[in-house]
């Protein structure tokens, strides 16, 4: 019988810290976990896009780029081929493509984003410009039931 338990890293999304990477850039990256917090090589954030907004097309050497659509509508284009995407759906970007996310809808487009190996995603948002998650931001984000802490035996 284990002695010890880990205890698993927790965050809300008002500890989330957003940048937007180059003062032009018309989507936002709120970091939840990176390698500094993960102890791991991994990068998972919230990308929130403005209306209209989009990615610059990139690609990563060797990092899995994977999303997960929380709210709202666009496209997403990986070497050439475009499919539109809403809320529910996925997106799986294999290393060495090129790709760009972009919102088509009416309102902001919100993913999930997660990178493995981290590729110096983090430190890439990290160099933005810290920016604020608003009220729609948090309404997306917020735990809309009431939160119920572990109980944690010894």
């Amino acid at each position: 019988m284990p002695t010890s338990c880990v205890v698993p890293v927790f965050k809300s999304p008002k500890d989330y810290q957003a940048y937007r990477i180059s003062p032009g850039d018309s989507n936002r990256l709120a970091l939840v976990f990176d390698p500094t917090i993960a102890d791991m090589s991994l990068t998972y954030c919230v990308e929130i896009f403005d209306v209209g907004g989009k990615t610059p097309p990139n690609r990563h050497q060797v990092a899995v780029e994977m999303f997960f659509v929380l709210k709202g509508e666009g496209c997403a284009t990986c070497d050439g081929k475009t499919v539109a995407i809403q809320a529910g759906d996925s997106i799986l970007v294999p290393p060495n493509g090129i790709h760009v996310v972009e919102n088509t809808g009416p309102s902001r487009l919100y993913t999930l984003c997660i990178m493995v190996p981290n590729e110096d995603f983090a430190e890439l948002i990290r160099s933005g410009t810290p920016v604020e998650l608003d009220d729609e931001d948090l309404a997306v984000l917020g735990r809309h039931d009431a939160r119920h802490p572990l109980s944690l035996a010894s």
